[in-house]
């Protein structure tokens, strides 16, 4: 199939096509019956819109729309016009919905701020206990805010000791 479309505008194209269909008025229809007379190619794109059409030719008359024509058409119609409509605007959030968006960082930032102080409050006072595993007798007390460290021995377990040498002499 050729594409006759150097020479020919569409304009020129769709004269033609309705001059197959019998669509112009008389002075039209003569006006292009001179065009067909002088141009070869306006002459064979016609001949090429016939043989479509006979080829096409009873292909609609087997095709039954479920309802009217012009009902499918509005259908069409709409269905079209409801894509170039412009998109709604977004309804605003609710007021509740904004503070949240606003109080959630806020009340995390919050909960990081007292965290933090928490745990500078808790660091000046007595910060660390160890206890001696092997040896229970013996706990140490540091304060980093005065410098200061505390050992405490406890001795009764040396009593202990001094009393078990007592049992293993032999008298």
């Amino acid at each position: 199939m050729k594409v006759f479309t150097k020479h020919m505008d569409q304009d020129a194209q769709l004269k033609l096509q309705a001059f197959l269909d019998g669509e112009l008025p008389e002075a039209e229809a003569a006006e292009v019956a001179r065009w067909l007379a002088r141009d070869r190619e306006a002459v064979a794109l016609l001949g090429e819109l016939r043989q479509t059409r006979q080829a096409l030719a009873g292909f609609e008359n087997g095709i039954r729309l479920p309802e009217s024509r012009e009902f499918y058409w509005s259908k069409i119609q709409r269905g079209i016009e409801s894509l170039e409509a412009p998109a709604a605007k977004p309804a605003p959030p609710p007021l509740l919905a904004r503070w949240l968006r606003f109080l959630a960082p806020a009340g995390a930032l919050a909960g990081l701020v007292a965290a933090g102080l928490l745990a500078i409050h808790n660091h000046s006072g007595v910060t660390g206990m160890e206890t001696a595993m092997l040896d229970t007798g013996a706990i140490t007390y540091r304060d980093d805010d005065s410098g200061a460290t505390v050992v405490w021995f406890s001795y009764p377990a040396e009593n202990d000791l001094a009393h078990n040498d007592a049992d293993d002499t032999i008298d």
